[in-house]
């Protein structure tokens, strides 16, 4: 038997990976809790794609993106490749693209008329929180940072004054524009500071018992009628609007890393979110400059359900001896355009944050495809963490 080309063979990977994400999107828009606009939307925003997947799907046809999963199922027997009931619907009826209208609604707000947002709060001091505040205070916002002690209030201010002056050496921003956005920050190591803030971000450790005694200070503390958010990237939405004590005030605002340069947040609701919250949030997120996509309180909302594993897939691959790591990773960036393969970008989210994510989706699907891959799971044991360590899939020891 003759062994295919490397080269061939890292081809195949990167079609099966790219094909089970599309699929995965299908049964996504099948489930009914987001709109088809929305998740082109957030894939393309939230990781650089050069097209959504429903985009790319319309671009395949959806027969022959039918037949090849068809195929790929019968050579892989994986379950990402079984064509989604509604995908096979579609390319059964005649159809070559994905009908306009969506099961889902684009937006939970309806008429309701947005709660005022004048001050800004961040609660938190690591990067994402130090990115949000930035966000906010560039746009003109005055913000309040509160961190769990006065050094590291001190050093997070020092840390946004650094950015906004790289920004400014871009030719992102003026020195006027940093000096003001400065001015209108203000940090503080004590939670009462965000008394006064007409929204609240949660922007602390990715623990859901964590964030439970957060959300439990930020009902007692934030005034009447403050809107108080959380940026979790996986956990629930819901257990954090339980412990506030004021659940229609709560919703996610899931911002990307890094903060200032990232344009996507979603925007997720709950079943107790109530409009004039979702309309405040959206009209934030017009404020700020970023695009805010409506979804459900479901692991992973958009983005990360459909990203996450893929990117597992990779690794598992990986581990079974069926690809080279540069090999895949040119694969998929030459043949469908991405700007970075799966390794890649392992490497640039941070191999504890996908391992986190990846736990994260498969407690809550119970789907064994989705149970995190062995190499992720040494890696990170390891220390080897990605880029932030100088080690992982790309660099260091695999």
């Amino acid at each position: 038997m003759t062994l295919a080309p490397v080269e061939n063979a890292a081809r195949t990977a990167a079609e099966e990976l790219v094909y089970g994400y599309l699929n995965r999107a299908a049964h996504l828009d099948q489930r009914g809790h987001v709109d088809r606009t929305d998740v082109d939307t957030a894939m393309r925003l939230g990781c650089r794609l050069p097209a959504g997947p429903f985009e790319t799907l319309d671009r395949i046809g959806l027969g022959t993106a039918v037949k090849v999963l068809d195929a790929l199922h019968e050579r892989t027997g994986h379950v990402a490749h079984d064509p989604a009931e509604a995908l096979r619907q579609h390319a059964d009826e005649g159809r070559d693209h994905y009908p306009e209208a969506s099961s889902a609604p684009r937006t939970g707000v309806g008429p309701a008329e947005a709660r005022p947002i004048e001050r800004v709060g961040v609660l938190g001091s690591g990067t994402m929180a130090r990115g949000i505040a930035e966000v906010s205070a560039a746009a003109g916002i005055p913000t309040t940072l509160v961190a769990r002690s006065a050094a590291k209030a001190i050093a997070a201010a020092e840390a946004i004054g650094g950015s906004l002056a790289k920004a400014v050496a871009r030719g992102k921003n003026t020195e006027q524009g940093r000096a003001e956005a400065l001015g209108r920050l203000a940090v503080a190591d004590d939670v009462a500071a965000l008394s006064t803030c007409d929204l609240v971000v949660e922007a602390i450790v990715e623990d859901l018992p964590a964030k439970r005694v957060a959300f439990a200070t930020l009902g007692r503390v934030g005034r009447p009628g403050a809107v108080l958010a959380t940026t979790t990237s996986s956990l629930s939405v819901v257990a954090c609007a339980e412990a506030s004590g004021r659940p229609a005030d709560v919703l996610g605002l899931h911002f990307f890393n890094p903060a200032p340069v990232m344009r996507l947040v979603e925007v997720v609701r709950t079943q107790w979110t109530s409009g004039d919250v979702l309309a405040a949030a959206e009209a934030l997120c017009a404020r700020l400059g970023r695009t805010g996509v409506p979804c459900a309180d479901t692991a992973g909302f958009i983005v990360n359900y459909l990203l996450f594993p893929y990117l597992n897939e990779a690794v598992k691959m990986l581990d079974r001896g069926e690809v080279d790591v540069a090999e895949l990773d040119a694969a998929v960036e030459e043949e469908y355009g991405y700007p970075m393969g799966p390794f890649a970008l392992l490497d640039a989210v941070g191999l504890d944050v996908s391992l986190a994510i990846q736990r994260r989706l498969h407690e809550e699907y119970g789907d064994p495809d989705l149970a995190p891959a062995a190499s992720l799971e040494r890696l990170v044991a390891a220390g080897h963490l990605g880029r932030k360590t100088g080690s992982g899939f790309r660099a260091g020891p695999t």
